[in-house]
């Protein structure tokens, strides 16, 4: 991160403690961030399909969605975040003092770091499992054909862990490189420093497009670990958890009801009871939250459903085409499944 980000988000915090030295005492962030005016959201650098810069500086992606339908929900303004690109190693030190507000960052939810790093996980937006990847040159079909290949894999993650797990069980022995962050170990793979690549297999299938030779590379069937990734807040302010918790069950709440970008405007004369609640317009359910009672409706028109995120940054609106699998609606014979807002 360069010195001026830095200094421009020191800025930022000291100018909110400033304002509202109250709410940061009885740790109200809602107040803080309202009196700062934006929210400060933790997002990997460069991972395309969850968070990515555009050469104008333009943040998409589906973690950087779930940002700015909180800043929809608080300000009815999208807009209203800055993104803080934060490496692997970096990230929940930068959550733990206060740099960032939370990560939306595929970070994955352990009891670990659920229990021991005064963090909170508020949801999972993207089940995912890691795998492997190899030049297609090497003739390895499955990942128990492995035994005392070198494996690239980046620190800070959860991966080191579920490649020397794999291998303990089946009784095989590899070596483990580790690089700092995902470009750069996916370079290293790229550069035939490593037999393998271990990564999250929905992430394998970004990064094998950036190869200079996709078709050259072929990810193994096997899963070898559960990867819950969600956002993460800081314990000790029940609010903001509830509130960026909230934010994704109301997009996850949407797309089971039919309720998108497209239509929300002409779903506001619905006489579904659920559709009305969600919408604001029976009930007042944005109060517990400190919100307006429109708070759901805002994060729909300026964002959308949890679907739409994932068509156009993941799916089928997107170059990965990544399949939904686990990620769709428990309906639809996925994982997803959100408390009804009653």
């Amino acid at each position: 991160m360069g010195t001026a980000r830095i200094a421009h988000i020191f800025a930022l915090t000291a100018a909110a403690a400033i304002i509202a030295p109250e709410a940061l005492a009885k740790g109200d962030l809602l107040a803080q961030v309202k009196a700062r005016g934006t929210i400060l959201c933790g997002v990997a650098p460069s991972l395309p399909g969850f968070s990515m810069p555009d050469s104008r500086g333009n943040w998409t992606g589906l973690d950087v969605d779930l940002c700015r339908a909180l800043a929809a929900a608080i300000f009815d303004d999208p807009a209203r975040v800055t993104f803080v690109p934060l490496s692997s190693q970096d990230r929940f030190t930068a959550l733990q003092t206060g740099e960032v507000d939370l990560l939306s960052r595929s970070s994955t939810w352990s009891m670990t770091r659920d229990t021991a790093l005064g963090l909170r996980f508020a949801g999972i937006n993207f089940y995912g499992g890691e795998g492997f990847m190899v030049r297609k040159a090497l003739g390895i079909a499955s990942a128990t054909q492995l035994g005392g290949a070198t494996i690239c894999a980046e620190q800070g993650t959860t991966t080191e862990l579920n490649v020397a797990d794999f291998f303990r069980r089946h009784g095989l022995r590899s070596e483990i490189v580790t690089y700092r962050g995902s470009d750069e170990t996916v370079d290293a793979y790229g550069a035939g420093r490593c037999d393998a690549y271990a990564y999250d297999r929905a992430g394998l299938a970004i990064q094998r497009s950036r190869l200079a030779a996709p078709q050259d590379h072929v990810i193994l069937p096997e899963t070898i670990s559960k990867e819950p990734l969600g956002p993460v807040v800081r314990q000790g302010d029940e609010g903001w958890f509830g509130l960026v918790k909230w934010t994704l069950f109301a997009m996850l709440d949407a797309e089971e009801l039919g309720v998108g970008q497209n239509n929300v405007e002409a779903m506001r004369a619905s006489e579904r009871p659920d559709v009305r609640r969600l919408l604001g317009l029976e009930g007042d359910f944005g109060g517990a939250l400190g919100l307006s009672r429109d708070w759901a409706y805002r994060i729909v028109r300026h964002v959308g459903n949890y679907g739409e995120s994932f068509e156009r940054n993941l799916g089928r609106g997107s170059p990965l085409g990544i399949e939904r699998g686990l990620n769709a609606l428990w309906t639809g014979g996925g994982l997803h499944y959100a408390p009804p807002v009653r």
